[in-house]
């Protein structure tokens, strides 16, 4: 049997809500409960909400380079390449990821020139994924998109790793309001339950067998001249 002990895991929930704190979110009431699976596992977790800091746009790691008077992202560095899980959590705007979830993607991909010691690219061997509220459709849309980009980047994106609630089309009540029925909905219950245990499964994976191998997927090696076998190379 898989062991559920995961003390050696660390996560990041990154809320890209348009709600500074101390406002309420929709998107970090879901989230919660993806924490408190994690948390009554052993994972040690870290949550932010993006809004929160002034993270300039830009695909710089530091836009303060770029021109720009300040930037967030520096600061937040740290506590994103040393998570082995990252979730992502974003509202659904005319069927679309929010702003600020763009923002964040665009600023991982700020990290893409940077390697691992086994010269991959610096986001190999971390799993990703996402949670997503809204109150019309988009939800598999955004979730879609997020996987999409986030395998690009590097993450390991395991089976399910996406959860989400959606309400009725039109005007209506919000995940976290009254009479929303969100928080007792089996589906998103089940698939956020899934999602959850799958980031955690495959993040045990990769770090207690040693990640993916560096043989076919050292960017640096390639930049030597190895081709791993291409028939070209």
């Amino acid at each position: 049997m898989a062991s559920t002990e995961f003390s050696d895991l660390t996560a990041l929930f990154i809320n890209c809500t348009l709600k500074p704190s101390p406002e309420p979110s929709n998107t970090a009431a879901l989230m919660a409960d993806s924490v408190a699976i994690m948390r009554s596992n052993g994972v040690v977790v870290d949550e932010l909400r993006a809004v929160d800091h002034a993270i300039a746009p830009g695909v710089q790691p530091d836009m303060r380079e770029a021109g720009f008077p300040d930037d967030g992202w520096p600061a937040l560095r740290d506590r994103v390449l040393g998570a082995d899980i990252l979730v992502l959590g974003s509202p659904i705007w005319l069927g679309e990821k929010s702003s600020v979830c763009t923002r964040v993607v665009e600023r991982l991909y700020a990290h893409s020139a940077e390697t691992n010691d086994a010269g991959q690219y610096v986001f190999y061997n971390k799993v990703a994924g996402s949670v997503i509220t809204g109150n019309e459709d988009g939800y598999k849309h955004v979730g879609m998109n997020l996987t999409y980009s986030l395998q690009h980047l590097g993450y390991t994106v395991p089976p399910q790793s996406s959860a989400g609630w959606v309400g009725e089309a039109g005007p209506g009540p919000s995940y976290a309001d009254e009479g929303s029925d969100g928080p007792e909905s089996d589906f998103t219950q089940q698939t956020l339950t899934f999602m959850t245990w799958n980031l955690m499964h495959m993040a045990a994976m990769l770090k207690r067998s040693g990640g993916i191998p560096a043989h076919g997927t050292s960017t640096t090696a390639w930049q030597d001249g190895e081709r791993f076998d291409h028939p070209r190379g």
